[in-house]
């Protein structure tokens, strides 16, 4: 049975609460499960530029997972231009620009396109079959 390790939410100033899920059975590392999360927050509203996101240690403490692992998530968040952090004062949400959040996300698409291109080769499944396959999916929304 699946087990779901940890889960914390985070209110949010729009009276939301974003929860973050980490697992053990995601094939994902937990510091990028946490960095996911946080983008799909930032990318759809829930969580806005200037928002100060919670320390490192509460995120430790509560999703009880290890300090270097939301160190790790945080220092990316930051590379990439979605978090800032100012010393003393934690972490902030950086104002990121939509297009390049859907730039981002588009080639992770593709990316995994990529891979199930080539899977549905074995099984003589070709670009036109996933086409309509992503074709009916998005008229069952």
């Amino acid at each position: 049975m699946p087990r779901i390790l940890c889960i914390f939410d985070i209110p949010t100033k729009m009276k939301n609460k974003m929860f973050i899920v980490v697992s053990p059975l995601n094939p994902d590392p937990m510091y990028k499960q946490v960095m996911d999360q946080i983008k799909d927050a930032i990318a759809g509203g829930m969580i806005k530029p200037e928002e100060k996101l919670p320390s490192i240690r509460e995120m430790t403490r509560e999703l009880k997972i290890s300090e270097i692992t939301i160190k790790r998530a945080y220092a990316d968040l930051e590379h990439e231009g979605y978090i800032f952090t100012r010393s003393g004062l934690g972490s902030f949400v950086a104002n990121v620009s939509k297009e390049k959040m859907r730039g981002e996300k588009l080639a992770e698409i593709r990316l995994e396109l990529t891979k199930i291109l080539k899977s549905g080769e074995k099984f003589d499944i070709s670009a036109d079959d996933i086409i309509e396959a992503i074709k009916q999916k998005g008229e069952e929304k």
